[in-house]
């Protein structure tokens, strides 16, 4: 059949794992049933174990769920320790279903793949040596992709039951209270962990810094967690800004950037006590920057800035530009570093932050989102997740969430390198367009032809370069020339969930 964004879903898919497809990006008033997690009572005075090899054994059979979060993101240290332990050991059959795979993780996974130990996965993205085996059909089952808030969503309904969470802290004592903001590892909010340690059915805190009970703040609570295990380090804090986090010098970035920060400004969204989330991208976080001084300018200040944040963003609430972060991860040892500091900067989980099936996310109070893109196509769908070369290489993180704001923003160079990212058809759709409203490359804008308001107010300001998205398209195909059709088989290697839970695509294996 033929979704709601004209992508063809195998029927096969959708009976096999119970998927309806696509039709709307609004949720509407659904009643869900949550779940709840298995508790074995504990009244013993430690939950300390001496390794982690000895909580695998008691904790781990085959066919089992296993989560981690991925908040050391490049600089983490336990996944690797906990899936060398599980490999060796010879389980099988197993489900990996971390808040994300970042590159430091794709060889010991490659490597669980190829001996059977792990046959499915469940992800919000994975890139690299993975992404790339993943799309030669190396997995035995179709990966799931799921946003950030959609797989708080999964978790809650029971259609991602995990057994066993393995969670790397930067401090906890021996009953297992534990935070991310205080210890020579902190990497500040624990959002995306939160989920997993209230519903996994067992919970392992794997730490460097046992500290003395009770240890507070706690985060994560000791009527949470099962065990806690001791090692040498957790990860590298210095890592965790590395990847998709960097602040960009490059003159075409920083025109993007001024471009949206025109366009935020003359939205009718820019008014005292706006909301806003920047991306990951060099130009969205580079906003952040030029925001400020207009915010300077008219006297206007936030009253909160929502996502993933980073030290412009603090810098922000420091100087009373911004009342309230809202905040469910850190891209840098600033922003890691300031939560413990100051209570304004609150910590939230993966489900407050964007769960659709909850009684209230953050993300549907949000006016303005900046985000990035792979690909766009002329009906507005964006593309995070695959290569030009049909090869998985991102993520959907919080993109489909953060889209659900009154005035959503996808900033993206015009091509990179040889290769448009204005295209006829996204690869992979993973944001429907109707959630789009603004697409800013250097070459100018292109307004959702669904929004005559922006089109009416941005059409006035001077010597702000608006074109049609096809306009832009064939901007792009003049520089680098009509793209080669993919080859693909007919094998489905991976599913991209829309936040509601329907099915938004396909991924299929990538002919050599």
């Amino acid at each position: 059949m033929k979704n709601n964004v004209n992508r063809e879903i195998p029927d096969s898919i959708l009976k096999d794992y119970n998927y309806e497809g696509f039709k709307t990006t609004e949720f509407g008033n659904k009643e869900i049933q949550r779940v709840a997690p298995k508790v074995t009572a504990q009244v013993g005075p430690s939950k300390v174990v001496e390794s982690i090899k000895k909580v695998v054994s008691e904790t781990v059979k085959d066919g089992m769920t296993i989560s981690f979060h991925h908040h050391f993101r490049e600089g983490d240290f336990v996944f690797n320790m906990v899936m060398r332990e599980i490999i060796d050991a010879g389980y099988k059959d197993l489900t990996l279903a971390p808040s994300s795979l970042t590159n430091v993780m794709n060889d010991i996974v490659v490597e669980a793949i190829e001996k059977g130990t792990v046959t499915n996965i469940t992800s919000s993205g994975m890139r690299g040596s993975l992404g790339d085996a993943v799309s030669h059909g190396a997995l035995k089952n179709p990966v799931i992709f799921r946003s950030h808030g959609g797989r708080a969503r999964a978790i809650e309904e029971g259609k991602v039951k995990i057994d066993v969470a393995f969670l790397g802290v930067p401090n906890a004592d021996e009953m297992g209270n534990a935070n991310g903001m205080y210890g020579e590892t902190a990497f500040g909010s624990l959002g995306y962990a939160l989920i997993d340690a209230q519903y996994a059915d067992k919970v392992v805190l794997v730490t460097d810094n046992l500290m003395p009970y009770p240890n507070t703040p706690a985060s994560i609570k000791q009527t949470q967690v099962d065990y806690v295990v001791k090692v040498d380090k957790v990860g590298n804090p210095d890592k965790i800004g590395s990847g998709a986090t960097r602040f960009t010098k490059d003159p075409k970035e920083l025109k993007i950037a001024k471009m949206v920060n025109d366009v935020i400004v003359h939205s009718p969204y820019f008014k005292q006590d706006f909301s806003f989330q920047t991306g990951s991208g060099g130009a969205a976080l580079a906003v952040t920057r030029f925001l400020r001084q207009s915010m300077l300018d008219h006297g206007i200040t936030a009253s909160f800035a929502l996502g993933g944040i980073t030290k412009p963003t603090v810098d922000l609430l420091n100087e009373g530009l911004v009342k309230r972060i809202m905040d469910v991860q850190d891209f840098d040892k600033g922003a890691a570093s300031s939560m413990k500091d100051d209570a304004n900067q609150q910590e939230i989980d993966a489900s407050w932050y964007a769960d659709a099936a909850n009684k209230g996310a953050m993300v549907d109070k949000l006016d303005v989102s900046i985000l990035s893109a792979l690909e766009m196509d002329t009906k507005f769908n964006v593309n995070v997740m695959s290569g030009s070369d049909g090869v998985i290489r991102g993520a959907i993180g919080g993109h489909q969430d953060a889209a659900t704001s009154k005035l959503t923003i996808i900033s993206a160079p015009l091509v990179r390198g040889r290769i448009a990212t204005i295209v006829p058809d996204v690869t992979t759709v993973i944001t429907p367009g109707d959630s789009i409203d603004v697409v800013v490359t250097e070459a100018g804008i292109a307004i959702n032809p669904k929004r005559k308001d922006l089109i009416d107010a941005l059409s006035k300001v001077p010597g702000l370069p608006i074109f049609t998205i096809e306009e832009l398209q064939k901007k792009a195909e003049a520089l680098v020339g009509e793209a080669k059709p993919l080859e693909f088989t007919d094998r489905v290697v991976a599913l991209a969930e829309y936040r509601d839970g329907s099915l938004i695509d396909v991924i299929k294996e990538v002919k050599d």
